[in-house]
């Protein structure tokens, strides 16, 4: 398996469970993830602006290939509420090889159906 098709994780986090839902459903029917996992209620302590905040977020597990990564970054940034939104690359170092395999399948590169 070339590296640009190695599996990866792309971790996100967003404002709201519906804000991250949409997203989520967005790049699943573009075949860019092959899943997103949503976990809401994450409480986030930060600094931003010089200001500390206390925010509840939701995080977004998805899943990849890393010649996808660099693209699904751009689709969530390019919709994304914040302007420094959370998002971050996370190699996969091994895991089942039929639920890999799955995550390539459903990140191939889709033809249009014929008419």
């Amino acid at each position: 398996m070339q590296e640009n098709d190695k599996a990866v994780l792309v971790y996100a986090t967003f404002p709201s469970l519906e804000t991250a839902e949409t997203e989520g459903a967005v790049l699943v029917d573009a075949g860019l993830a092959a899943c997103v996992n949503i976990l809401p209620s994450m409480v986030s302590i930060y600094i931003w602006n010089g200001t500390r905040h206390r925010d509840a977020e939701v995080v977004m597990i998805i899943k990849t290939r890393r010649s996808l990564a660099e693209r699904v970054i751009e689709e969530v940034r390019g919709r994304h509420p914040y302007d420094n939104p959370a998002l971050l690359v996370l190699p996969i170092e091994g895991g089942a090889s039929d639920f890999l395999a799955w995550i390539q399948a459903q990140t191939e590169p889709r033809r249009p159906k014929p008419d």
